[in-house]
C-alpha cells in the first residue's frame, strides 16, 4: 500500500499551462428543450434538475411560452435551458416573428416525442419546420431525440415501435443526425439520456477523465465514477481492465449495464428521503460521505469538489477502503482545478465571458 501514501496527479498534455494561471471563462451552453404540448419536457426537466420524484410531476402545469431557466453545471458551463412551450400558437411564434431569437447560438437541441401521441405525422411537420429554423441558425448544433412515455407501451412491442419511430424521425433531420433516446420518467432512462446529453457539454472532459483514470489506478479501484453535484447525473466514469471480459460493454462481476444510471436514481430518491424527514430543501446538501461495506465489495460517496460528488467501488479490505478514501480527499485539489477555469476555445452553441481568476 506504499504507492497509495502521497497522491499526485499530473497533467501528461506538453504544454499545457497551469489552469489556476488561465483567466477563468465562463461558458454558456443555449439548449432547447422542444416538443408538442404534454409531451413530458416540463417534467423531465424537474426531475433531473429540480429533485422532483416522478409523482410529484403530476401537478406541473403546461409551459407558457418559454421558461428559461440557467443551470450551473460543473462550474465553469451554465446551461442556458429553453423550455418551449408546445402549443400550436407558442410553435407558430417561434418559426415566425422570434425564428432568430430562438434558435441562433443553440448548441444542443432536445426534441421530444410523445409515444402515445395521436397525429405523429403532424408531429413529424412540426419537428420538420423546427430543423429547417435550425439548420438556417445553429447548422452546427447537436440534435437529440427522446421517444418519451415508453412506459405506456406494451413491452413486446416498444422495440418495434421506437425502431419505426427513430427511423421517420431521421428522414425529416435533413444534414443533422440525431441521437435517439427511449426515455420515460419512470425508471433510470431518462438518466442515461439526460448523461450523454450533459456528457456532449461538459468543458474539460478529456482531461477529467485522464485524471479520473489516473486516481482510479493508484487507489486500486474497481470503479470510479463522478456525480454532478445537483442532478446526480454521471460526468465521467472508470472502470479498471481488470474486471472486463472480451465484451467490454458488459463488465465480468457486474452485469448491469445500467449502473450507473439506477445509481443516480436510488441516490435522488434518497435524497428526497432525507429532505422529507429532516425538513431540508431539495436542493441543499443532504450527506457529505456515504459509506457501504458488503462481503464482495465496499463503496462510498464522498463531497469531492465544489460542484461534484466522486463515487468509488472497491474490493472488500478496510486498510484499501481507508487508504483509497484518504487519497480521494487529497486528489480534490487538483479536480478542483478542472471543475473551474476552462481551459479549451468555445465549441457549437457557446459564447464565453472571462474574468480574473482567484487565486
Amino acid at each position: 500500500m506504499d504507492q497509495m501514501g502521497n497522491l499526485t496527479i499530473q497533467d501528461e498534455t506538453a504544454g499545457a499551462s497551469s489552469p489556476i494561471s488561465e483567466p477563468r471563462k465562463q461558458k454558456k451552453k443555449k439548449v432547447l428543450l422542444m416538443g408538442k404540448s404534454g409531451s413530458g419536457k416540463s417534467s423531465m426537466r424537474s426531475i433531473i434538475f429540480s429533485n422532483y420524484i416522478a409523482k410529484d410531476t403530476r401537478r406541473l402545469g403546461a409551459t407558457i411560452d418559454v421558461d428559461l431557466s440557467h443551470v450551473k453545471f460543473l462550474g465553469n458551463l451554465t446551461l442556458n435551458l429553453w423550455d418551449c412551450g408546445g402549443q400550436d400558437a407558442f410553435m407558430e411564434n417561434y418559426l415566425s416573428q422570434q425564428r432568430q431569437h430562438v434558435f441562433s447560438n443553440v448548441g444542443v437541441l432536445i426534441y421530444v416525442f410523445d409515444i402515445e401521441s395521436r397525429d405523429f405525422d403532424r408531429d413529424l411537420l412540426t419537428y420538420r419546420s423546427i430543423i429547417a429554423a435550425l439548420s438556417q441558425f445553429s447548422p452546427t448544433a447537436s440534435v437529440y431525440i427522446l421517444i418519451h412515455k415508453m412506459d405506456l407501451v406494451v413491452p413486446n412491442q416498444r422495440e418495434d415501435i421506437y425502431n419505426d419511430r427513430v427511423s421517420l424521425i431521421r428522414s425529416k433531420s435533413d444534414a443533422f443526425d440525431p441521437t435517439p433516446f427511449a426515455t420515460s420518467i419512470w425508471d433510470q432512462s431518462l438518466y442515461k439520456a439526460w448523461a450523454e446529453i450533459i456528457h456532449d457539454l461538459v468543458p474539460n472532459l478529456d482531461q477529467i477523465e485522464k485524471h479520473l483514470g489516473s486516481l482510479g489506478k493508484l487507489i486500486m479501484a474497481e470503479e470510479v465514477l463522478l456525480f454532478e453535484r445537483t442532478s446526480f447525473l454521471v460526468v465521467s466514469s472508470w472502470t479498471s481492465n481488470a474486471i472486463f471480459t472480451a465484451d467490454k460493454d458488459h463488465p465480468a462481476q457486474n452485469p448491469t449495464y445500467d449502473r450507473n444510471e439506477r445509481l443516480s436514481n436510488i441516490i435522488k430518491n434518497f435524497k428526497q428521503s432525507t429532505s422529507r424527514y429532516t425538513g431540508t430543501p431539495k436542493s441543499a446538501e443532504q450527506f457529505s460521505v456515504f459509506d457501504l461495506k458488503m462481503p464482495n465489495f465496499c463503496m462510498f460517496l464522498i463531497k469531492f469538489t465544489t460542484n461534484t460528488y466522486l463515487g468509488v467501488v472497491l474490493p472488500p479490505g478496510e486498510e484499501r477502503y481507508n487508504a483509497a478514501k484518504l487519497n480521494c480527499y487529497i486528489a480534490r485539489e487538483q479536480f478542483e482545478d478542472l471543475d473551474s477555469p476552462a481551459k479549451k476555445s468555445a465549441d457549437r452553441g457557446a459564447t464565453t465571458e472571462s474574468s480574473e481568476a482567484t487565486s
